[in-house]
């Protein structure tokens, strides 16, 4: 049997395009014994956000290949609030980084905190789940440059350590 590769898509589409919001509310059965929301649940959250992003950038099923970068920096405890924001960082020919920031807040007063952040590779498949190419991201500001050039030093880096 022989196979071709899928030509990249020649389009790109801007950040604006895949970018994904949830909120969770925090119930008991999310919790540890202190009373805050297990770290491997928000985990959870991030994988699930960053992967609909990534299906809407791509337009095709992903599935999380790496996760780059995994910061928890304040805890939300049951009673609150935990929203995640996931944006396409850098796209790569059948990969791309997805950057998610998790927040938490207190419904009552509107008071929120930074809780997590995120950075998770995903792939993109074709239909016999082989990696597929995907559409490139639209540098269409200083900063999308920038998030591109970062993704691309990162993936260089990550390639080397294997």
């Amino acid at each position: 049997m022989t196979t071709t590769s899928t030509p990249a898509p020649t389009e790109s589409r801007p950040q604006a395009h895949s970018v994904t919001a949830m909120t969770e509310y925090v119930l008991p059965q999310h919790a540890n014994a202190f009373g805050s929301v297990f770290g491997g649940q928000i985990m959870a959250w991030v994988d699930l956000c960053a992967a609909i992003c990534a299906q809407r950038h791509s337009g095709k099923p992903c599935v999380t290949a790496f996760v780059d970068d995994l910061k928890f920096q304040q805890p939300v405890r049951v009673g609150e609030v935990v929203r995640l924001q996931a944006k396409v960082s850098a796209v790569f020919r059948t990969s791309m980084e997805i950057d998610v920031e998790v927040t938490g807040e207190d419904a009552t007063t509107g008071r929120t905190w930074p809780c997590v952040h995120a950075r998770v590779t995903f792939v993109a498949l074709d239909s016999s789940r082989a990696p597929t190419p995907i559409p490139a991201l639209t540098l269409d500001s200083p900063e999308t440059v920038q998030s591109q050039r970062e993704g691309e030093e990162r993936r260089a880096r990550r390639l080397v350590t294997g």
